[in-house]
C-alpha cells in the first residue's frame, strides 16, 4: 500500500513539474504553428495575424483560463486608425492575492508579406516573435496545472508592437497600474544567449529589483539571469514591456536574443528552422522558476520611476 502511495506521489509531482509540461513537443508546436507560412507573417490588420489569434484563443480555451475583466471573449477589440485591432487575453485567477496581477506577455504580431518581393516574400517572424508567444503559451499551460499562484495571472499577445507597441499602450490605458505588481515580457528567446546555455537576460535591470528577486529565485538552480548587455541599444524601450514601465509597473522583457545582432531580424529568413528548441524551452523554463515567489505572493518588486 505504501509502494502504491509513493508512486501516486511520484506521478502527481512529475506532471506538475515544469520538465513535463516544458518540453520540446510542445514548444515545437507552438513555434511552428505561429512562425507557419499559413499565418502569412501576422501583420496587424490582416487575415495572417486573424489566423494567429484564433490559434492562441483555442490554447487558452484548451488550458483553462478564463476571460480578461467584463470580456466575452479572450480578444480586446479596439480601433487603430480606423482599423480593427486586437490583444489576446486570458487569465488565471489567484487564490489570497486574486486582486492582485503578474503579467506575462509578448506581442504575436510580425512584418507580413512584401508583395513587391520575389521568391520567399513572408516574414515569418519565428524568432521575433513566435518564440516569446510559445513562450507566453507553455508558461500558461505550466502554471494552470501547477496550481500555486496566490496572485491572478494575466496573459497577454500583444498585436501591433511592430507599428509602436500599439496594443500594450492601448492595453495599459485600460487597467489600474497599482493592480499590477510586475511585468514578464519576452521577446526573441530562439538563440542561445551570450552568457551561455540555461541563461537570460533583463533589460532595464537597474530600473527595479525585479532581476535581483529573479536571481535569487534561481540561486539554486541550472539558470541564470544577467542585465542586459546592450544596454547602448535601448532595448527597455523597444519592447510591450515600456508601455506598462511608464505606468510605473516594474515591467521588463526578457530576451536571449538582441535585435541588431540576430542576422535574421526583421528578414524573410526568421524561420522556425533557425531557432533552438532548447533555448526556447529553457529559457521557459527558466522563468517559470525565477517568477515563483513573485505569483505566490512572497516577493514585490519596486515600483519604476520614469524619466
Amino acid at each position: 500500500m505504501i509502494n502504491k502511495l509513493l508512486v501516486i506521489v511520484f506521478i502527481i509531482l512529475t506532471s506538475c513539474s515544469n520538465d513535463a509540461i516544458i518540453n520540446k513537443r510542445l514548444i515545437s508546436k507552438h513555434l511552428s504553428t505561429l512562425s507557419d507560412d499559413k499565418m502569412e507573417g501576422r501583420r496587424a490588420g490582416t487575415n495572417g495575424i486573424e489566423k494567429a489569434a484564433k490559434y492562441i484563443e483555442s490554447e487558452f480555451e484548451r488550458i483553462g483560463l478564463t476571460k480578461y475583466d467584463t470580456l466575452n471573449s479572450y480578444r480586446q477589440n479596439f480601433n487603430f486608425y480606423d482599423m480593427p485591432f486586437y490583444n489576446v487575453i486570458g487569465v488565471l485567477k489567484g487564490k489570497s492575492l486574486s486582486n492582485e496581477y503578474v503579467i506575462i506577455s509578448a506581442h504575436y504580431d510580425h512584418l507580413g508579406i512584401d508583395h513587391k518581393k520575389e521568391g520567399d516574400n513572408i516574414y515569418n517572424g519565428a524568432n521575433d516573435n513566435a518564440s516569446g508567444v510559445t513562450a507566453v503559451l507553455a508558461l500558461a499551460e505550466y502554471l494552470k496545472k501547477s496550481d500555486n499562484n496566490e496572485r491572478s495571472i494575466i496573459f497577454v499577445a500583444f498585436t501591433a508592437e511592430e507599428m509602436g507597441l500599439v496594443g500594450s499602450r492601448y492595453f495599459g490605458k485600460q487597467i489600474n497600474p497599482n493592480d499590477i505588481i510586475a511585468g514578464i515580457n519576452i521577446e526573441m528567446i530562439g538563440k542561445e544567449s551570450p552568457y551561455g546555455q540555461k541563461t537570460a537576460w533583463m533589460t532595464g535591470f537597474d530600473r527595479s529589483d525585479l532581476g535581483e528577486i529573479i536571481q535569487k529565485n534561481l540561486s539554486n538552480s541550472n539558470f541564470k539571469v544577467f542585465p542586459d548587455p546592450y544596454i547602448k541599444e535601448k532595448l527597455f524601450f523597444r519592447s510591450d514591456n515600456a508601455a506598462l514601465a511608464k505606468l510605473g509597473i516594474p515591467a521588463h522583457t526578457f530576451s536571449t536574443t538582441p535585435m541588431e545582432k540576430d542576422s535574421h531580424y526583421h528578414k524573410v529568413s526568421d524561420e522556425y528552422k533557425t531557432l533552438d528548441i532548447f533555448t526556447i524551452k529553457e529559457t521557459t523554463k527558466l522563468i517559470s522558476k525565477g517568477i515563483l515567489s513573485i505569483i505566490q505572493g512572497k516577493d514585490t518588486p519596486k515600483r519604476i520611476e520614469m524619466n
